[in-house]
Formats: C-alpha cells, sequence, structure tokens
C-alpha cells in the first residue's frame, strides 16, 4: 500500500531488446518489483531471444505478448513505459519511436552515439506527452545523495580520482543466477543495418562533432569505451562536481586509459581499464585537505552488493575512518523505484536527456586532446 493506504499503480513496460541487459538486469528487477511493475511485451530481432526472456518472466505476471516490430509495441495501448536497452546503435530511434506514441521512455545509457541524436531525442520529447529517464543507476544508489552533500560541505576541494578499472562481465554475470543466453538467430539484414549504423554514427561524432578527428579502428573503439563503461563514471563526476573547463592530459587506447579533466581550482584524474582480475573497482574519490569522500560501487549484476560511502577525516588532530551502508538495494533496483515515482506521481528526474547529452560534450573532449594532429 501507499501512505495514502491506496493500491499502488502498477505500470505496464514494453522491453525493446533482449540481450545480456535485459536477462540479467530488468527482467529480475522488474519481476522483484511487481507491486510496480508489470512486464507485457517484449521486442527483439532474434526470435529465439524473444522466447527465452519470454520464459523467464513469471507465470504471476500475466499475458507477455512478442514482437521483432519495435513499432508495434510502441504503438501497443496497454503500454505504459518504453523499455529501450537495444544495441546503442539503435537508442535514439527506439526511444523518438516511444515518444512519437506518447509514451514515457526508460532509455539505457548511453543515451545516443551522437549528439545530433540526442537533440533529435529532446525535440521528439518536446512534442510528446511522454518523457525520456536515462539510465544511469549509479547516479541513484543509496549513499550517492550523501556524498554530494558531504563533497559540498568541503572547504576546498584540492583533487579528485574517477576510477572504474574492473574484471571481465563474464565472471560477474556467470555469478548473478541469471543464466543469460546469447542467441545468433538474427538476419542478414539486420546485422548489416546495425553495422552500417555504428559506423556512420561514430565517423559522424568524430569528424563533425569533435572536431574533425579521423575515424580509425582505435578512435572507434575509444568512443565506445566511453559511451559504454566510460558514461557510468564520467555522468557521476558531473554530478558531483560539475563539467570540467578542459582536458589537459590524455593516454587513450585499450585495455586503460587516462584522463586529466581540470576544473577552476583542481583537477581530477578519470583512470578506467578491463583487465582479467575477478573483481570491480569503481569509485569517485574527492580530496580536501582536512576530509576525503569516496562513494565506492561493486557490481550491479549481483543483487544484494551495497554500494558504500567511505570518509577519511582529521578530527582534532586524529586520523578517523566512517564507513557508511546505507542500503542493501542496490542501484538498479532504486532507480526503477524512481522511474515508477517519475511516471505515476510526476517526481521530477535528474538523469534527463539534457543532462545525458553532456556525456557527448565529454568525449568530445577527451578524443580531442587524444587524437587531433
Amino acid at each position: 500500500m501507499t501512505s495514502t493506504d491506496q493500491p499502488r499503480k502498477i505500470l505496464n513496460v514494453g522491453l525493446i531488446g533482449c540481450g545480456e541487459v535485459t536477462q540479467v538486469v530488468h527482467i529480475p528487477t522488474l519481476s522483484h518489483l511487481s507491486d510496480y511493475f508489470r512486464i507485457t511485451y517484449l521486442c527483439d530481432v532474434s526470435p529465439s531471444a524473444l522466447e527465452y526472456c519470454k520464459s523467464k518472466i513469471a507465470a504471476g505476471n500475466g499475458p507477455v505478448l512478442t514482437t521483432k516490430n519495435a513499432t508495434e509495441l510502441c504503438a501497443a495501448e496497454q503500454i505504459e513505459i518504453v523499455m529501450v536497452a537495444t544495441a546503442d546503435e539503435y537508442h535514439a530511434a527506439h526511444a523518438i519511436l516511444g515518444l512519437e506514441h506518447g509514451k514515457y521512455v526508460f532509455l539505457e545509457k548511453p543515451c545516443a552515439l551522437t549528439k545530433q541524436d540526442t537533440e533529435a531525442i529532446a525535440k521528439a520529447e518536446r512534442a510528446s506527452k511522454g518523457s525520456v529517464m536515462v539510465g544511469y543507476m549509479r547516479r541513484y544508489a543509496a549513499p550517492f545523495n550523501d556524498a554530494i552533500n558531504e563533497i559540498g560541505g568541503l572547504d576546498k576541494i584540492l583533487y579528485a580520482r574517477v576510477r572504474d578499472i574492473i574484471g571481465p562481465n563474464s565472471t560477474f554475470v556467470s555469478q548473478s543466477g541469471t543464466f543469460p543466453k546469447v542467441f545468433t538467430d538474427i538476419s542478414v539484414e539486420d546485422a548489416a543495418d546495425k553495422a552500417s549504423r555504428a559506423h556512420n554514427m561514430v565517423a559522424h561524432a568524430l569528424h563533425t562533432e569533435a572536431g574533425g578527428i579521423q575515424t580509425t579502428p582505435e578512435t572507434t573503439l575509444m568512443w565506445r569505451l566511453l559511451a559504454g563503461l566510460g558514461s557510468h563514471d564520467l555522468s557521476v563526476m558531473r554530478e558531483a562536481l560539475g563539467m570540467p573547463e578542459k582536458v589537459v592530459g590524455t593516454s587513450l587506447g585499450f585495455p586503460f586509459w587516462n584522463v586529466l579533466f581540470k576544473y577552476p581550482t583542481f583537477t581530477v584524474s578519470y583512470e578506467s581499464g578491463i583487465d582479467n582480475i575477478p573483481r570491480f573497482d569503481a569509485h569517485l574519490e574527492v580530496y580536501s585537505s582536512n576530509k576525503v569522500v569516496r562513494i565506492q560501487y561493486d557490481t550491479p549484476y549481483i543483487k544484494g552488493l551495497p554500494v558504500t560511502l567511505h570518509i577519511a577525516e582529521n578530527i582534532d588532530g586524529m586520523y578517523r575512518e566512517s564507513t557508511i551502508r546505507k542500503s542493501y538495494e542496490d542501484p538498479y533496483t532504486l532507480e526503477m523505484k524512481e522511474l515508477w515515482a517519475f511516471v505515476s506521481e510526476g517526481k521530477p528526474i535528474k538523469t534527463t536527456i539534457a543532462d545525458a547529452a553532456q556525456d557527448l560534450d565529454l568525449f568530445g573532449m577527451i578524443l580531442a586532446h587524444g587524437y587531433s594532429s
């Protein structure tokens, strides 16, 4: 029951994209939150993925329709939320499709691969009775607002670090208890369309939007890495510290990359990479003269691993460490509760399309410094 003792409205969700994130995160999370959401429609270009995902939805959820046609899902009267979890190349197209049918859209990050597409989504949103929430789940973690308050209370920020060094996702996925599967029954036409979109979008972003950067395998890979893994970290940095003035240092490449951002009175070191060690080290750490604030993330693919806030400080000459574990609810669960409040109660959300578009600005700044001659 809600605080007014009225039954909570259960929102009907249509999911576009039945890949790993949907199988490991979205179906389990929406199923756990069965008092908030009901999955009523699935869409994917793989018939096998559709049937597999349908089989993973509990019988108590009610009937689930499936389709290969995203327009059919978006046009369905019973759908209130269109959840876009397709390949990045289709994020903008499917978000716009949902908005054109007057739906609320939950759009997985990155919101798009080009600024041009973020502007197209914003234009469609202005013309729609629906609206968009972008899926930056780390910013909905239980102690994140507390970390923001702690950072805001620092006397003067001297330095900050954004770190995301993780082992192979397969390690965490295999222990998630969700048993995801990869299907290859995709038509030649669909595969070719995805490849064409990917090439054209990244080429446009690099050459037109990021200052004439040459499209090479390395620059393409870096754009995709920043859009995928990097957008988590950079979005957290933006909310906690604002946008940087410029990039003053880069060492780009795979499997590790580093960026040095310049703010008016301090610098931020962003370090990220992927190796074969089975651990997840993602955090934002902010330093002042008498206090250090760190928010530490664990893998979101395993339920119940808390996000923690760590504070180290000088108290009258004494060193003190504090660890705050505010909740065992994972960021994806908390994010979905915010989505419900956004749609049902009109509660404002912070991860708007305008907010998310700033990540594309950061990608451009990074690659312009790293690859411009």
